[in-house]
């Protein structure tokens, strides 16, 4: 026997078990290999799993008759591989070996081979015949299609071979990915003879236009039609005892399942009103704009629409209990869906990366959310109801666009990446069930400024928001009077923690007087109660209550039912004149400390609050409200405590003074 070179040899990375040598991996220049019969004295026997995977450069391969066993995915991804023969020492063939082999025209099989794996030339797509050695004991060949010896089980059908096919009477069961990305396939007949076919038995026949299912199939693989963009019609032998079709969807025998849609019918659907249930996958890919689902069914499997690019609405029944993992992932022209109060759980994925989806409402039924629900979705509101207990991993996870989001009041945890680089969010209010909020949840929102807690400070630490030099915040963590832990919450997040306090709405019309009443519009939060109380002398001030409001909402209208405020404002005042006498006026947050809004003569004490275009909303004596423009930039911004009177433009401070109240 000739020896290869010891250069060749270095060429080869290898074990050796019990006296004989196993290549692990090629490490050449590629080009025509020739795999050496032994290295050191000792025989080649195994090439192992993956040793040449994707090993682009390589044209052509010689195997020597020493080799016995050839691994799983050893040739794998091996581009320009031209041809393929297994000589007749060769005893077991590896799931994938060949696969994606692209250039690869024919394959020989020698007589010796008793064990060939799945997808084994899974992907060749130029693969036109696959010869099997007519002394081969296990497996057989005709017309260039892998059979068993008997033929009673196709093995596989090579990926170059197109036209249509119709498989022998004498086959009884189908491979798993038999038929795999036979993209020139373009229609095949299933006989009668036909019980069984494995998983993705036709999957990615991208040519495939229509199947014919006979009497006996009684068992179909998971994805056996899966990524058959063109598949438009299923036809099933009517005295088939499992499946039936109708319009070219697949169904169980009695209808009650749903179990295919072809990716290549387009439009819309109305899933009959016999059908329960749908199976996974079903509509995965499909072509569809509109499906309407009826009252019957249940539930929506896994990756049930999946990947259905073109659909952009969906109508789920109140009988709908879950929706599963992924059932809409990838759907990028859905732009809305109506999530019925039957619906309990949403799955995994759920929504993943519905770009165009902008809102949706999570109703009280649904008790749980799974992680990556909303992932990348193009949510600008959100509403959680109150049954859901806990929002999962990275759920609304770059929803760029979401700048509103109502929680739940049943909602006890935020998890991890919960609302990361969700960008565009300006305020979030976390109900008083939230007893913690778990790492990076709100990291990336560059845009919030308001977070409102309704009850005590959850479990936080420092990677909640990342307030290191990678993030900037403006952000405050508004708390209820009475709350605790606020002190530890800013220490561990980076956020501080301010009173959150009740604001008299001065910008939204309510402010003045209403059928003889003075009111306005109180904004806090539900449940809260706030007294107003009223005073007849600013100078000496003894405060009496005048009515007492408790929010049964976010707002509520307040009112001086005794007309107490509205009967004494004109006998308090003497100058300016009402038309120019401001009596309600917005303070700067920076500022607030009691009700009362104070500017002296010669200095600020308080100051005007610039919230609204650099301005602030008024009410005057006679009843009117305008806007203020101040002057001054910098009023936004005010130092701690009094400060001096502006010695330049003094245009806001003199106007303020100008237009007080006095008695």
């Amino acid at each position: 026997m000739l020896a290869l070179p010891d250069v060749a040899q270095a060429q080869f990375n290898y074990t050796s078990t019990n006296g004989t040598i196993t290549i692990t991996k090629y490490t050449g220049p590629g080009g025509a290999v020739t795999i050496p019969a032994t290295i050191n004295g000792l025989a080649v026997t195994c090439i192992g799993d993956s040793a040449f995977y994707e090993c682009y450069s390589l044209t052509n391969v010689t195997i020597p008759d020493s080799v016995a066993n050839i691994g799983i995915e050893a040739f794998d991804g091996c581009l320009n591989l031209t041809n393929i023969t297994i000589p007749n020492s060769v005893t077991s063939i590896g799931g994938g070996a060949f696969a994606n082999c692209s250039a690869a025209a024919g394959a020989a099989i020698g007589n010796s081979v008793t064990n060939i794996g799945d997808f084994v030339f899974d992907a060749c797509t130029k693969l036109t015949a696959i010869t099997m050695d007519t002394n081969n004991p296990a497996y057989s060949s005709a017309d260039g299609v892998l059979f068993d010896k008997g033929q009673t089980s196709l093995v596989e059908y090579p990926g170059g071979k197109g036209g249509n096919y119709m498989i022998p009477n004498s086959v009884t069961s189908i491979g798993k990915g038999a038929f795999e990305a036979c993209w020139r396939l373009a229609s095949v007949t299933i006989p009668d003879s036909v019980t069984v076919m494995g998983d993705s038995a036709f999957g990615d026949d991208l040519a495939l236009t229509n199947v014919t299912i006979g009497d006996s199939l009684t068992n179909i693989g998971v994805g056996a039609f899966g990524n058959c963009e063109s598949l438009a019609l299923i036809t099933v032998d009517t005295n088939n005892p499992v499946y039936s079709s109708v319009n070219g969807v697949l169904f169980d025998k009695h209808q009650i399942t749903l179990i295919l849609c072809p990716e290549g019918i387009f439009g819309s659907y109305t899933i009959p009103d016999t059908v329960t249930s749908i199976s996974d996958y079903a509509f995965d890919r499909t072509g569809l704009a509109s499906i309407t689902i009826p009252n019957s069914v249940t539930n929506i499997g896994h990756y049930t629409f999946g990947e259905s690019l073109s659909l952009t609405n969906v109508t789920i029944p109140n009988s709908v209990t879950s929706i599963e993992d992924a059932a809409f992932d990838y759907c990028f022209s859905l732009t809305s869906v109506t999530i019925p109060d039957s619906v309990v759980s949403i799955g995994d994925d759920a929504f993943f990366e519905c770009s165009r989806l902008s809102s949706v409402t999570i109703p009280d039924s649904v008790t749980s959310i799974g992680d990556w629900a909303f992932l990348y979705c193009g949510l600008t509101n959100v509403t959680i109801g109150d049954g859901v207990t806990n929002i999962g991993i990275a759920t609304f996870y770059e929803c760029e666009g979401l700048t509103s989001v109502t929680i739940g009041n049943s909602v006890t945890s935020i998890e991890v990446y919960a609302f990361y680089l969700c960008t565009s969010l300006t305020k979030v209010t976390i109900p008083k069930s939230v007893t913690g909020i778990g790492g990076w949840a709100f990291v990336g929102c560059d845009s919030l400024t308001s977070i409102y807690f309704e009850g005590n400070a959850p479990a936080a630490d420092e990677t909640v928001f990342d307030t290191s030099d990678d993030f900037t915040y403006s952000a405050k963590a508004y708390y209820l009077p009475g709350t605790t832990g606020w002190a530890d919450f800013s220490a561990n997040t980076g956020i501080p923690a301010v009173p959150w306090l009740p604001l008299i709405q001065t910008g939204d019309g309510s402010l003045g007087v209403r059928t003889n009443q003075f009111g306005f519009n109180i904004a806090w939060t539900s449940g809260q109660t706030v007294v107003v109380e009223a005073c007849t002398n600013l100078h000496n001030p003894v405060w009496s209550p005048v009515a007492t409001n408790t929010l049964t909402s976010d707002s509520s209208y307040f009112s001086d039912p005794s007309g107490f405020i509205l009967k004494t404002r004109e006998s308090l005042i003497i100058t300016p004149s009402p038309s120019d006498a401001y009596v309600f006026i917005d303070d700067n947050e920076g500022t607030i400390d009691d009700g009362i809004f104070i500017v002296r003569t010669v200095s600020w004490y308080d100051y005007p609050a610039d919230r609204h275009g650099q301005g602030a909303n008024l009410s005057f004596l006679d009843g009117h409200v305008e806007h203020k423009r101040w002057a001054d930039p910098k009023l936004g911004n005010p130092p701690p405590g009094s400060a001096p009177r502006p010695g330049g433009d003094a245009t806001d401070h003199d106007w303020l003074i100008d237009h007080s109240p006095t008695q």
